[in-house]
């Protein structure tokens, strides 16, 4: 539909940038954090953009401060990050680390002090090393009750200053790429064991929300689940039936656990068929039940197209990591669905398809399903930043790209769906996992690269003052 006049957004919009632990703080083995699994990871050679990483990123952790005053000065509402597992339990379990707690402390006083909401991430992505080493890590079910330990030892530190939880940071591209694709540690690819994976992180997910009422009465608790609404090619019924397919196996099944405790029958019926469906034991749907989220965090970048994809038809894609316009190809299963490139759309150097439409209409989805509100825990632009003469970041590119889908965004409010807030991806440049610091995302240019000299120092962009000005005006002035 088409408003002549758009709802402003909330009072109390929750106007916000994010980061990740591994990506931004740097320190990896000081203060007696333990390793991860992504800290031995990049090691492998080959595996990230010219073997860069997280060993320093963009050292947070000794400039936290510095960041967050130029957040103070942006005027965020709120800042997400991540808490690095092995900072608090270097093993994964046992032993507390204080000097990891004392660090959050820290940053969470820091945001306070200047009026920033803290949203905590309590996982993303960096398993403690240790218990991958143990048991396998999420492929044990003593995953769950390890997270579970973990995670309330920061509700009961954090909880009187942190109102504002995310579980798990999309549990559905850490397992696929870890158990299906092998970009990503353990880099493993067996279907049978990533639904196994993913059953077992759907259990610790219920068990922390669960265990989050007990600690954080008053705060909120959800996923940050990585959306790509599916879209149909044609209007030929074989094609809608297999974007439909695609929604309920690429979204559904990861939604539907976290809204209602239950699997789709669709995709559950199919894995059963083909030996793929995950071993269940007594009580875990009661679990999942009892862990439902207060909001339904959204993870948004792009739509994806699909069409009919034949019994003997394609499997396997390329997954473009290099920045390399156009290298994307084509995935699927045989006789469900297949991707294909939407016409229709812009795409980035990383062949990520632009739609701001297609997050309004992803918004709209999970309001009538699930009718839970929306945090937008990540949205933003990852491209090749230049810094010219005189420290200037020409960025009008990334301006664009938040603009188009804020007002996707207040268009979905005037729909009627329920927002929190918008996180954009990301505050300062940062480590991107597997594209070292070529691509960049953040309203401040850190000067960090692969080669030669860089001093870490922040740089605003164009984007930072634009930024600003939509914050003071609470979206006003887009």
């Amino acid at each position: 539909m088409i408003h002549k006049q758009l709802k402003p957004f909330p009072e109390n919009f929750l106007w916000g940038a994010a980061s990740a632990a591994y990506q931004v703080e740097g320190a990896w083995d000081e203060d007696g954090k333990g390793p991860s699994n992504w800290d031995l990871f990049v090691r492998i050679p080959g595996k990230t953009f010219k073997g860069t990483t997280g060993d320093v990123a963009v050292d947070h952790y000794h400039r936290y401060k510095e960041d967050v005053q130029l957040m103070a000065e942006m005027g965020m509402k709120a800042y997400r990050f991540s808490v690095a597992w092995t900072r608090i339990l270097p093993q994964g379990k046992g032993e507390v680390n204080e000097k990891g707690l004392q660090f959050y402390d820290n940053l969470i006083n820091e945001l306070v002090k200047h009026n920033i909401e803290p949203v905590l991430t309590l996982y993303h992505w960096d398993l403690p090393q240790s218990l991958q080493d143990e048991y396998g890590g999420w492929e044990s079910r003593k995953i769950i009750e390890d997270f579970t330990n973990y995670s309330t030892i920061l509700f009961k530190r954090f909880g009187d200053r942190v109102k504002y939880w995310v579980s798990l940071n999309e549990q559905n591209i850490f397992t696929m790429l870890g158990y299906q694709w092998a970009a990503h540690p353990p880099g493993v690819k067996d279907d049978k064991l990533f639904y196994q994976v993913n059953h077992h992180a759907n259990l610790a997910n219920a068990s922390v929300i669960k265990e989050f009422r007990k600690y954080v009465p008053d705060g909120k608790i959800g996923p940050s689940f990585a959306y790509s609404p599916a879209y149909a090619a044609t209007s030929k019924p074989t094609d809608i039936l297999a974007a439909e397919n695609a929604e309920e196996f690429t979204s559904h099944w990861w939604m539907d656990v976290y809204a209602w405790g239950k699997y789709p029958e669709a995709t559950w019926n199919y894995l059963e068929k083909n030996g793929l469906a995950p071993q269940v034991e007594d009580g875990d749907f009661e679990l999942l039940k009892a862990g439902k989220p207060d909001f339904m965090g959204v993870n948004y970048y792009q739509t994806t197209t699909y069409e009919e994809n034949p019994l003997d038809g394609v499997t396997e894609g390329h997954f473009n990591t290099s920045g390399k316009k156009g290298t994307t190809k084509d995935r699927g299963i045989p006789g469900v669905f297949k991707t294909v490139k939407n016409d229709n759309l812009e795409r980035t150097n990383w062949d990520w398809n632009i739609d701001p439409v297609g997050l309004r209409i992803g918004l709209r989805r999970i309001q009538s399903r699930y009718g839970l509100p929306i945090l937008i825990s990540e949205n933003g632009l990852g491209e090749y930043d230049k810094l010219e003469e005189n420290d200037v970041v020409n960025d009008d590119y990334r301006i664009d790209y938040i603009r188009t889908h804020l007002v996707a965004i207040q268009e979905a409010i005037s729909d009627g769906v329920e927002m929190l807030g918008y996180c954009v991806w990301s505050f300062t440049d940062l480590l991107s996992w597997l594209n070292g610091f070529q691509k960049r995302y953040g309203f401040v240019y850190v000067n960090q690269h692969e080669e030669g000299e860089h001093d870490l120092r922040r740089i605003k962009k164009k984007s930072f003052g634009w930024y600003q000005s939509v914050i003071e005006s609470n979206g006003e002035k887009l």
